[in-house]
Formats: C-alpha cells, sequence, structure tokens
C-alpha cells in the first residue's frame, strides 16, 4: 500500500474509534435513528423506586419475587418527564401472579405506593387466564379502566406468556399507540380534557401472588419536534 493510502486508513481508523468512544453512556451506537437509552444495563441510574423491589440482574431491570407474595403495587420510575416520544423495550413475566405494566405520561401519588397515568398493561385475567392484557391501555390510579383492550384472538399467538415480548409505546399528541411483538394493540385519541399530556415512564410490578417482572432494552425518541 503506498504511504500516503496507508496514513489516510490510520487516520480514518482513529477518526472512527473517536467518534464511538465520543458516545455518552447509554446512548445507541444508532444515534441516527434518534433513540436514547434509559437504562445502562448494570444500575438503576436515572430511576427512582424501592430498591428492595427492583434491582438489575443480567442486564435487565427485576422487579417482585417468585417466593414471596407483593405487599402492593410498587414502581420504578424516570427521574424525567416525557411528552411526545416513542418508547422500546422488551418485557418479561413469570410466576403465579401474571399483572404488571409500563406506565407513561404519569405521576407519582403524594406519600403513596401508587403512580396516576397512562399504562401498557402486561399479564393475563380470569379464572383460567382466558383474557390477555398485554398491550392494553389502562389509566391507573385515575379513571380506573381499560381505554382500549386487545383483541386476544390476534394477540395468543403471538405472545410468548414466559418469554420475552417486545414493546413499542408511541405518543404524539393527544394519540397513544401500541404494538406488542409487532402487532397494533391501541390506537387511541384522548378526547377528555385535564388529562397529562407529559409524565413520567415507570416500570410496574403488580401487588398479590409472587411473580417478577423484567424489563430490558429500553429507550426512547423525542418525538417533540415532529
Amino acid at each position: 500500500m503506498p504511504y500516503r493510502l496507508w496514513i489516510a486508513a490510520v487516520l480514518f481508523f482513529i477518526l472512527v474509534n473517536l467518534s464511538f468512544s465520543s458516545t455518552l453512556p447509554g446512548e445507541e451506537r444508532a444515534r441516527g435513528e434518534g433513540f436514547v437509552s434509559l437504562f445502562d444495563g448494570k444500575t438503576l441510574s436515572g430511576w427512582e423506586g424501592n430498591e428492595k423491589i427492583f434491582r438489575v440482574r443480567r442486564g435487565a431491570i427485576v422487579a417482585g419475587s417468585l417466593e414471596q407474595p407483593i405487599d402492593h403495587n410498587e414502581f420504578l420510575c424516570t427521574t424525567r418527564e416525557y411528552s411526545d416520544f416513542e418508547l422500546r423495550l422488551e418485557a418479561r413475566l413469570l410466576g403465579e401472579g401474571r399483572n404488571a405494566g409500563i406506565q407513561f405520561r404519569s405521576e407519582r401519588i403524594p406519600n403513596h405506593h401508587e403512580v396516576r397515568g397512562f399504562q401498557c398493561d402486561i399479564g393475563e385475567q380470569g379464572a383460567d387466564r382466558e383474557k390477555l392484557i398485554w398491550g392494553a391501555l389502562y389509566d391507573e390510579s385515575r379513571r380506573r379502566k381499560f381505554l382500549v383492550e386487545p383483541d386476544t384472538r390476534n394477540l395468543r399467538p403471538l405472545v410468548r406468556l414466559d418469554g420475552w415480548n417486545s414493546f413499542v409505546i408511541r405518543c404524539q399528541g393527544a394519540r397513544i399507540q401500541i404494538w406488542v411483538n409487532g402487532l397494533s394493540t391501541v390506537d387511541y385519541m384522548e378526547k377528555e380534557e385535564g388529562i397529562a399530556a407529559a409524565g413520567i415512564i415507570g416500570l410496574q410490578i403488580h401487588g398479590g401472588p409472587p411473580a417478577e417482572a423484567s424489563y430490558r432494552k429500553i429507550r426512547i425518541k423525542d418525538l417533540s419536534s415532529e
């Protein structure tokens, strides 16, 4: 290789490595997509909650216990608020208790363990767990009802009940959309006045029988400028 080409190749290698090394911790390599990680895979930095309930294990945030009942709902929440965004993550639910969820545009209730706001639900309901609520839109501690429920017939073949499932939650203005493993489960327009359009993001483990909810690959894209 000619000397000048060799020098150019070395300089190019150095510049590429500098560009990667300058990436902030937790920021995804594919910066062109605009996503930033909310979880570094090692610590709960950027989150707040009961660390007796939430911990990090094998690159995931794990909540609850497979041995002990859970006294009441618990939430691990971001220290920042978000308005218009696309949130992507993977979740898994194990154990006897089959209920967890992902809060967004939410707020903590003062002097209480509960959180108020929208929730992307995870789990099953009914005596025989025949009703899947993975990807349902629930209004936690506010209107206290499902705003949209998924079609269980379409959802059941796609959900890995004891495995990892991918979620996309997209909020733009009054519109909220949710996908589970690529299937659209929610396309909702908020029409009620006074409903907050910004808030924290939270990870839930539901009170009740022993269960573990795990969350990983949590990343977000700001859509406020779109």
